[in-house]
């Protein structure tokens, strides 16, 4: 049958198969079904089971699981330990996003340039990203107690016998253990910060030096406001991050000396470990709001000030 032959009707229906056909092949929707499956059965079941089961009595010595409103709320917060541990996970954060991003930004302004030795040492400062977090934890332990790698190079160089208890202070060790946790992270925020770099046009670089502007005035007045993007990407996921900290702290402190590094979810995991599951869920879900009131104003914030300068 010739093409001329054909209805306009079976003209359509032929088109309509093959425009089919080409979507079936060009977004093949089926190869994403047993992601959408895992994401829903091991993030929304239990992230709405959490908000259930955080307004009920469920534990291990009680043999049923019953509503009991905020009865869960109302005993966390008399205690105090939530509020406590709400604190040390606020300044925490807040400690590493400084760290973190400072360390970044300075390691990405000295290795700027391509060469072979700056190449290199992007990815040697690269390569605490991708260790266990756990394992950075117990190696910096090993070389900040008071026996450590540390103090002993200490007495080498000072020929002082130096036992300074690094990890013992209730005033300086969330410093110290907010800097291990910046010092793993680094180099994702060089990387990150060395991205937004590469993207500023030389042709305004060059026009600020026929200016005669320094080397400093050129990074503050010209290449630091250009870095906005990277700046609000790197705050964000160091700050909302390190909330959600537990592997480094754990490592190096336990929480201790005194509860004085003791995040929010360290305090999950031991209510967890002691059969409290709805206190634990109740935390978590404190935890949650927390995070979401804090990541909302500050990522609006950082997105209003990337419009302004851009």
């Amino acid at each position: 049958m010739s093409t001329l032959s054909v209805s306009p009707k079976a003209r359509t229906a032929r088109r309509g198969g093959t425009l089919k056909k080409l979507m079936q092949q060009n977004y093949p929707v089926r190869y994403l079904v047993p992601a959408y499956i895992m994401l829903l059965i091991f993030f929304f079941v239990p992230t709405v089971l959490n908000f259930i089961y955080a307004f009920t009595n469920w534990s291990a010595f009680s043999k049923t699981i019953e509503f009991n409103g905020f009865d869960n709320f109302i005993e966390l917060f008399q205690s105090g330990t939530l509020l406590r541990d709400l604190r040390v996970t606020l300044i925490y954060a807040i400690l590493v996003a400084i760290f973190q991003n400072s360390f970044g930004l300075i390691l990405a302004v000295f290795l700027e340039e391509d060469t072979r030795i700056n190449r290199f040492a992007r990815v040697m400062f690269f390569v605490p990203v991708i260790m266990s977090a756990l394992a950075v934890g117990y190696i910096w332990q090993a070389v900040l107690k008071t026996d450590g790698a540390l103090n002993q190079i200490l007495s080498f160089f000072t020929g002082q016998n130096i036992d300074v208890a690094w990890l013992g202070s209730t005033t300086w060790t969330i410093v110290v253990v907010a800097a291990i946790h910046g010092w793993k992270w680094m180099g994702l925020s060089m990387l990150v910060f060395l991205a937004g770099l590469k993207t500023i046009d030389s042709d305004v670089l060059e026009a600020a030096a026929i200016d005669g502007a320094n080397r400093f005035q050129v990074f503050w007045r010209i290449k630091f406001p250009l870095l906005a993007p990277a700046f609000t990407f790197n705050v964000a996921t160091s700050l909302l991050g390190s909330m959600n900290g537990f592997d480094i702290v754990q490592a190096t402190t336990q929480g201790g000396p005194g509860g004085t590094t003791e995040i929010l979810n360290l305090f999950i995991w031991r209510t967890f470990g002691q059969g409290l599951y709805s206190q634990s869920t109740t935390m978590s879900l404190v935890l949650f709001v927390m995070v979401l009131i804090i990541a909302v104003p500050l990522i609006w914030y950082l997105r209003r000030r990337e419009a302004k300068i851009l």
